[in-house]
């Protein structure tokens, strides 16, 4: 399976997919096709808290219709019992919404994906996949995906760039992830100030520059350079909720990003240097 990745959505995601159902009713959505009847079926799964039942659904709407990407997406995320299976599963989530949103979509509504509900089960589908390709190594892919999903939608309501730059950071793709930063260059989050700092001082190492950017990140949150540093202890489970400025924050930003700074001789020394 793939790895947890935090970030700074502060709803649970089975409440908001939930919660699209709801929309989906209020807004008076025909549901006619099958495709739509199965993800009636999808949106009764979200709301379940029982994990058989939740199964279930799903594979009832796949017996509905196989172009049902938020059914191969739950049991991507609740069925399946390796990375392999997963990554399948993620797979035939992409290429169901594909089927779905058919491609005149892919053209007339770029830049509006997740705006528009039709199109998120595809659009949690790909970051499943991008996820998972890059626990299975393939990292490259894994990148294509996030960034296609950024074209898709800019205003990148799932937190894509987040763990975009983290990628791009890990893979020494400071080009791309210095584009990435000043494209949402209003992100004022951890992961934005504390990564613009990292690729500064891997760029310049200690200058009037990369001091600027450290203090940017500090402000941010105060917290990352304790957990970063292991002066103080990560909690032994992740929190289900992220909020800004906060020690969550600070767990969720270090869980995902420690090791661009292991891999950066110096970077965390110099980033305690600030704290003083």
């Amino acid at each position: 399976m793939a790895k947890k990745t935090l970030n700074d959505d502060i709803i649970d995601l089975s409440d908001r997919r939930a919660m699209e159902g709801l929309m989906n009713r209020v807004a008076g959505a025909d549901v006619g096709l099958a495709v739509d009847e199965a993800q009636e079926l999808m949106y009764q799964a979200w709301e379940s808290n029982d994990p058989i039942e939740r199964i279930e659904l799903a594979e009832q709407a796949l017996q509905k219709s196989a172009d049902c990407a938020d059914a191969w997406v739950l049991l991507a995320e609740e069925s399946a019992d390796s990375l392999s299976q997963a990554l399948t599963y993620f797979q035939k989530g992409v290429e169901a919404g594909e089927r779905a949103l058919g491609k005149q979509a892919f053209e007339q509504d770029k830049g509006y994906f997740w705006g528009l509900l039709e199109t998120r089960p595809y659009m949690r589908a790909r970051f499943g996949l991008a996820e998972c390709l890059w626990d299975n190594g393939d990292r490259d892919a894994a990148i294509g995906h996030y960034q296609s999903m950024l074209e898709l939608n800019p205003n990148d309501n799932q937190g894509v760039r987040h763990v975009l730059l983290g990628c791009l950071l890990d893979e020494k793709r400071h080009e791309e992830a210095e584009k990435l930063i000043q494209a949402y260059s209003e992100d004022w989050s951890a992961v934005m100030r504390y990564s613009q700092a990292l690729l500064a001082f891997r760029r310049e190492q200690d200058t009037d520059n990369s001091r600027g950017y450290r203090k940017q990140a500090l402000e941010s949150n105060k917290h990352v350079p304790a957990y970063l540093s292991g002066r103080r202890k990560m909690p032994k489970y992740l929190p289900d909720y992220v909020g800004i400025g906060d020690k969550i924050e600070a767990v969720a930003y270090v869980f995902d990003n420690r090791q661009a700074w292991l891999d950066t001789p110096g970077a965390i020394p110099w980033l305690l240097k600030g704290k003083r």
